[in-house]
């Protein structure tokens, strides 16, 4: 059953590397992902799964050991899902065997989770991959959450996805006044742990929004049923014009 979960934004430029000049504007976000990591560790889960928006070559499971690159935006980064994987040099690891579905290279947004577990050192559980398409139905996404909380007796959740992105002038999809109100709503629900009204979130307005976080969030409300957690809200803001939310549940 589920245990824990960690929810963060997964925008590359979270990692300071692919930022560059930037990096000092997310430093409170970082701070507030390496809290809700934390917290997945408290936890001690037997399992962890990392949920994650993805285009269609990213969809589907990825094994631990798979790969992830940030070079696709400049930088000479690659990382690695799973314990202790932050970086990783090229080739196969030293000693390492071949993991089925390894090859498989990861989405953007869990190659940041990737990036997120290496640099808080997670070593606490076997780690898996899950990429979920923008428009997989509520039901979908809920049904695959409820299978995912059975994996393990323990299972924990890192559940990666950005809220709208039209809440300014220069937001990457302008500026809509239904924004403010929808990543509102967003952080309440993700903050309170409030599974029913994630699973109420209008998939069609969080498309028109930008929202890539709503197929993940809608797998955690899945995996959340019945199993009693309390929520806590660490961060939520929109640099960029992008809303960003980092809560846990625990």
């Amino acid at each position: 059953m589920l245990v824990a979960a960690a929810v963060c934004p997964c925008p590359p430029l979270l990692v300071p590397d692919v930022a560059a000049g930037a990096a000092p504007e997310l430093d409170a976000a970082r701070a507030a992902c390496t809290d809700a990591l934390g917290v997945l560790a408290a936890a001690r889960p037997d399992r962890l799964v990392v949920v994650g928006p993805a285009e269609q070559s990213g969809r589907g499971p990825h094994a631990e050991g798979a790969r992830g690159t940030f070079r696709g935006f400049g930088v000479d980064l690659d990382v690695r899902l799973g314990r202790n994987g932050a970086r990783v040099p090229e080739g196969p690891a030293a000693g390492s065997e071949p993991v089925e579905g390894a090859d498989r290279p990861l989405p953007p947004s869990l190659a940041v989770a990737a990036w997120l577990l290496g640099r808080t050192d997670w070593s606490d559980a076997p780690v898996e991959g899950l990429g979920v398409g923008e428009p997989l139905a509520a039901e979908r996404c809920i049904q695959s959450g409820r299978e995912i909380a059975t994996r393990a007796e323990r299972v924990a959740l890192l559940v990666m996805g950005d809220a709208s992105a039209c809440r300014t002038l220069k937001a990457p999809g302008y500026l809509d006044d239904r924004a403010a109100g929808f990543d509102a709503a967003v952080a309440q629900a993700l903050g309170t742990a409030d599974v029913a009204a994630l699973q109420a979130l209008d998939a069609e307005l969080a498309y028109e929004l930008k929202a890539s976080g709503r197929a993940p969030w809608q797998v955690l409300a899945g995996a959340g049923e019945g199993a009693g957690l309390a929520g806590a809200l660490l961060y939520e803001d929109a640099p960029y014009g992008v809303g960003y939310v980092v809560a846990t549940w625990s």
